[in-house]
């Protein structure tokens, strides 16, 4: 298929998803999106859904979810635990969402971005430094804080699983559109892979597994001389400001997007 680069595909051979991997990361899937699903969560979990159905006031339903994490995960309960199983219950997945916000190249978000690559089979591009495959030393970096923040946790992946169903549950509701308009900022563009170059404004590139986006553009020069307005598929949304009560990301219109191959346009600095 045009734009699917065999060597980063060699690393994508499965996942935990309804599609594989080399559907997900390229570019003929964002521009034609279909919902994505992990594997039997929401089976699993029908009666929460269920329940989230019969309110329709999103803050409601954002707290039942929490409830609904916090009894299924025993997240409340760390306090009656050992230290150790303690602080494995105590750092639930809102402790990576806040790691993430605070930096990305963290042990928090190498779970995270371990999370994409074990459910959706997308590995990450970069880590620290950039990350050219699965075998090489860089990765290797990558898989080591990986390892480091899942050992804290308990279930972090089956917690993640059930964030991202919800997400995708309340963007079902809140959006009538397939996509959208979201905006990064890079001080450093030259560290994604340009894939492909159409004209002056207009490329195709390979974000990393999972990168920060903005709904704001103002928003996004405060990251970065490069601006790009991008197209997102509903369903390559993991995380969202709004998604939970109290936000814990670091500004109104922040995104978490599922990485890939993206056509992107360069948007012009008008000061």
């Amino acid at each position: 298929m045009r734009g699917v680069n065999k060597p980063f595909m060699e690393n994508t051979s499965f996942n935990h998803c309804n599609l594989p991997p080399w559907v997900i990361a390229s570019r003929h899937f964002n521009d034609n999106p279909q919902p994505l699903e992990i594997q039997g969560v929401r089976q699993a979990n029908r009666f929460l859904f269920e329940k989230l159905d019969t309110i329709p006031d999103a803050s409601e339903r954002a707290l039942i979810f929490n409830d609904y994490m916090s009894v299924k995960f025993q997240l409340h309960q760390w306090q009656n635990h050992t230290v150790a199983a303690g602080k494995s219950l105590k750092n639930s997945y809102l402790r990576f969402l806040r790691g993430w916000m605070m930096d990305s190249n963290s042990v928090e978000g190498a779970v995270l971005k371990g999370w994409v690559e074990s459910r959706m089979g997308l590995p990450p591009t970069f880590h620290k430094l950039r990350i050219p495959g699965i075998h090489g030393e860089e990765y290797m970096v990558f898989a080591m804080d990986r390892t480091k923040g899942s050992a804290r946790t308990n279930a972090i992946n089956s917690q993640l699983d059930l964030l991202y169903e919800y997400c995708q549950y309340e963007l079902e509701k809140r959006h009538q559109e397939s996509w959208l308009t979201l905006y990064r900022g890079t001080f450093d563009a030259s560290e994604h892979d340009i894939l492909e170059k159409f004209d002056k404004r207009r490329q195709l590139v390979r974000l990393n597994n999972l990168s920060s986006f903005t709904s704001v553009e103002e928003r996004a020069w405060e990251f970065g001389f490069t601006v790009w307005e991008v197209r997102v598929p509903l369903s390559k949304v993991f995380f969202y400001n709004d998604l939970l009560p109290n936000s814990i990301m670091k500004g109104e219109g922040e995104y978490m997007v599922i990485g890939g191959e993206y056509q992107v346009r360069v948007v012009p600095c008008t000061l």
